[in-house]
This record gives structure tokens, C-alpha cells and sequence, in this order.
């Protein structure tokens, strides 16, 4: 069993006068903060913000890059050519890692956003973009995706660091996949104490009861097989704060620490 674990978030998303989440109660609870870097969302002031919480805390910080797409929040696939997504993932990185530097900081590591997540499981092309842009950007930067990616292959092979993530509030199919937004069920929002249990046994057994979503699909009872180093908790989730306390909670209870691996 794992003795500890880092818990990341997906932070630094309000945007003017929208609010989005509660930065500073999740950045309580949290050792990883992916902060936004303004394409899906997020603007100066609230990157300047975040940074300077996550670094007085001694969270570290993270550059959720993603596609340029911010009435989508960035959920809806973009085939932006592999050249210009480098370029926009270098913009990302540098703008944030200036707010960090502000801080006292810097950015130790990026983590793609929504689809561009999604595209670069399979995506070769759009994942070995990303990849260009970080070894171009700071190749002592980590890597945080899905275990088997496209993403993290191509950065092990460019000799980054590489750390597998998996979601304590998100739904799986038996083969190891997100269940897909579109479907009910994909964002858990049961009681927070069960999330935190189902986090715990996540983290102590390297699996989780797996979602059927039908057409002669998974047996019942199936579970996914899951590995990994961090654990994420959405922060614009509807009781992000308590989610992620109870799941903090569950793993210091049972003797797992909560902390970054940057």
C-alpha cells in the first residue's frame, strides 16, 4: 500500500466576474494546485491570485494548459496543428510561471486541460506537441497524465519526469477510462464521505468498481485496474471543499500522507 499520495485540483479558473470554485478552501486540503493558464479559463488577476495562495501555502503549482477555447471552458476537441498548439502551450507555460515567480515560485510541472486531456491519451501528434513545448520551455518540469497515455510516452521518451493521475471524483470503465461527461454518472456527487472511502480503497488497492455503460459492455461487478502518484479533485465540482476534505481525511485517518510530487 501506497504511504503517500499527492492530491491535485484544478484551480485559478474565474474569469472577471465569474466565480468559479473556492481556491483558498481547496488549496487547504490539496499539495498539487493545476492553476489555469487563460485559454480555458482564468485572467491576470485571478492567475496572480492563485499562484500567490498556492505558494504561501507551499502548494505547488502546476499549469493546467489547454486549448484556446474559453467559451467551451475548454471541453470541446480543437485539431489545432501540431506547431501552433507548441507555440500555445509555451505561451501558457510562461504566463503562469511569471505569476509563480512573483510569488516567490515557479511552475514545477504542467497537466493538460478537459479535451486536450482526452486528445492526448491517443493523440501522437497533439501529445508529442505538448511534449516540444515543456522540453523547449524547462525540461526539468514534470508531467502529470493518464497512466498508458500517448502524453506521458512521449515524455518519457524526451526524458521527463513522468507521474500518472487518476480522479477520486470521477466515474471509470472497466478498461481504465473516464466515464465520458455526457454521461449520468460521470461526476460522482455522492455524499463526500463515500468519495473519501472510495479515494482510500483507490489508493490502497490500485482498482475501482467500473461503470457499465451498456451495449453488451462491462460484466457486473468489474473493476478498473488503476496506477498512479497523484489524485485529482475537481474544483468546480457542485461540494468540491467537502469532497475533497473527505478525501484527504479518509487518507491521513488510515496513515497515507497527503503530499506533492514536484
Amino acid at each position: 500500500m501506497a504511504v503517500s499520495v499527492d492530491l491535485n485540483s484544478d484551480l485559478g479558473e474565474s474569469f472577471g466576474r465569474w466565480r468559479l470554485g473556492d481556491d483558498e478552501a481547496m488549496l487547504a486540503l490539496v499539495s498539487s494546485a493545476n492553476v489555469a493558464c487563460g485559454f480555458h479559463a482564468g485572467d491576470p488577476p485571478t492567475l496572480r491570485r492563485a499562484c500567490a495562495a498556492a505558494a504561501a501555502r507551499g502548494v505547488r503549482i502546476g499549469a493546467q494548459v489547454g486549448y484556446r477555447d474559453l467559451a467551451g471552458f475548454g471541453r470541446r476537441f480543437i485539431d489545432v496543428p501540431a506547431a501552433d498548439l507548441a507555440d500555445d502551450v509555451v505561451y501558457q507555460l510562461g504566463a503562469l510561471d511569471g505569476f509563480a515567480r512573483l510569488a516567490g515560485e515557479r511552475v514545477r510541472y504542467l497537466k493538460p486541460h478537459g479535451a486536450l486531456w482526452h486528445a492526448v491519451i491517443e493523440h501522437e501528434e497533439q501529445a508529442g506537441a505538448v511534449v516540444r513545448a515543456v522540453t523547449a520551455y524547462d525540461d526539468g518540469l514534470a508531467v502529470l497524465g493518464a497512466d498508458g497515455s500517448a502524453l506521458l510516452a512521449a515524455a518519457e521518451r524526451a526524458g521527463l519526469r513522468c507521474v500518472r493521475e487518476a480522479f477520486a471524483d470521477r466515474a471509470y470503465t472497466a478498461d481504465g477510462r473516464l466515464v465520458p461527461r455526457s454521461q449520468p454518472g460521470a461526476v460522482l456527487d455522492a455524499d463526500p464521505a463515500e468519495v473519501g472511502q472510495r479515494a482510500l480503497a483507490m489508493v490502497r488497492e490500485g482498482e475501482v468498481a467500473a461503470v457499465d455503460l451498456g451495449s453488451g459492455g462491462d460484466p457486473p461487478g468489474a473493476r478498473a485496474r488503476l496506477s498512479f502518484e497523484s489524485l485529482c479533485v475537481h474544483g468546480d465540482s457542485p461540494g468540491a471543499v467537502a469532497t475533497a476534505r473527505a478525501v484527504r481525511d479518509a487518507l491521513m485517518t488510515a496513515g497515507i500522507d497527503v503530499r506533492p510530487f514536484a
